[in-house]
């Protein structure tokens, strides 16, 4: 199941840091500095998020998980608050249900003890 959750949150990445590029390419109408700011932000989101999903989400590192959760709450504040990017809000709740899933799918595996007590690392 951690394959399934690494997947998924490393789309949820994948689409966070290709927008973020797109916009930082050809910013729209407008202020254009503020917008390539603001898409190279994104993209270091997405940037990050993906090595964190690729990397120590992997090893059932238990903070990863933790930290992936900032994905479905900032889609779900997209969604709420109606933030761009677009109009139609398809791509949030897509983006929602595949961190979400991402997350719930493997969590026994982050939080089962080992034989000594202990939670296993990895």
């Amino acid at each position: 199941m951690v394959r399934v959750g690494w997947i998924c949150l490393a789309v949820v990445s994948a689409g966070i840091l290709g927008f973020g590029l797109v916009v930082a390419v050809a910013p729209p109408a407008g202020d254009a500095l503020l917008y390539r700011a603001d898409a190279l932000a994104t993209a270091g989101l997405g940037l990050f998020g993906g090595l964190i999903a690729v990397v120590p989400f992997r090893r059932r590192e238990r903070w990863a998980w933790f930290t992936l959760w900032f994905y479905p709450l900032f889609w779900l504040a997209h969604l709420v608050f109606g933030l761009p990017p677009g109009t139609d809000h398809v791509h949030q709740v897509v983006f929602i249900v595949l961190s979400l899933t991402g997350l719930f799918a493997p969590a026994r595996q982050f939080f089962q003890p080992t034989r000594e007590g202990r939670h296993a690392p990895r």
